[in-house]
């Protein structure tokens, strides 16, 4: 079962508008190579004006007015405090996996204990078009790090490997390319967006919906660089549901 159908579309989607199960993969909080300043994995998540919103759903500028305030606390941060790509849901396919088969815009053969073969993927952190699995990672939207910083030192080791294998939301695990994960690492908005501008308000919506499902706060500036991408985003919505 993937993770799209472990609740229905509606309340999970977050966001507007590889061959093996264990490829290649860059950490979402390594060290970034530099800083940096409608094309979507899988099916693109749903955009309109006030009077079309699904139940639930918020203008963008609204939704980041929903996230909590916060001083970020890295002390005490091991991405080993995040237990991820594990197999939840018992069907052989470790969160990794079924990301990247839910996201296949081609799927992927899929053959004994969950070993994937050919398949294609959009990467659209960078509208790239990736026809080798060991060449994505899955990145953390709000990366483990960040949200250790935004709140998640206080939770159980139950609920942050409940956060890192995400599969019951629509947009907090994306299939993307290594390179740009590694670019991006454990930055927020602040400091990092994609390398495509036609990703940003998705990007925002995705990173807004991620804080929100799991109540995590916003620093300042993190605040501030979303406000100012929502400005360009009038019609972007945000849908989340919060997680259990």
């Amino acid at each position: 079962m993937t993770r799209r159908h472990l609740i229905p579309l509606a309340t999970a989607l977050l966001g507007v508008l590889l061959v093996g199960c264990t490829p290649q993969v860059i950490e979402d909080d390594a060290k970034p190579d530099s800083p940096n300043s409608s094309a979507l994995p899988g099916k693109p998540a749903p955009s309109g004006a006030p009077g079309g919103l699904a139940e639930g759903g918020l203008l963008l500028a609204d939704a980041i007015a929903k996230i909590p305030d916060g001083v970020e606390q890295r002390d005490g941060y091991e991405r080993d405090s995040f237990k991820h790509w594990v197999d939840e849901d018992g069907d052989g396919c470790p969160t990794r996996a079924e990301v990247l088969i839910e996201e296949a815009t081609t799927k992927p053969g899929q053959g004994e204990r969950c070993a994937l073969s050919g398949g294609v993927w959009r990467s659209y952190y960078d509208e790239v078009e990736v026809t080798e699995a060991g060449k994505l990672d899955i990145d953390h939207v709000v990366p483990l790090a960040e949200a250790w910083d935004s709140g998640a030192y206080a939770w159980t080791p139950e609920r942050r490997q409940a956060y890192a294998n995400d599969l019951g939301a629509q947009r907090s695990l994306v299939a993307v390319t290594a390179k740009t994960n590694r670019s991006k690492a454990d930055r927020d908005p602040a400091a990092w967006l994609p390398p495509a501008e036609s990703a940003y308000c998705t990007y925002a919506a995705d990173w807004t919906g991620t804080k929100l499902r799991w109540q995590l706060t916003a620093d300042d500036k993190e605040r501030a660089a979303l406000v100012k991408l929502a400005e360009a985003c009038l019609d972007t919505v945000v849908e989340y549901e919060v997680a259990p």
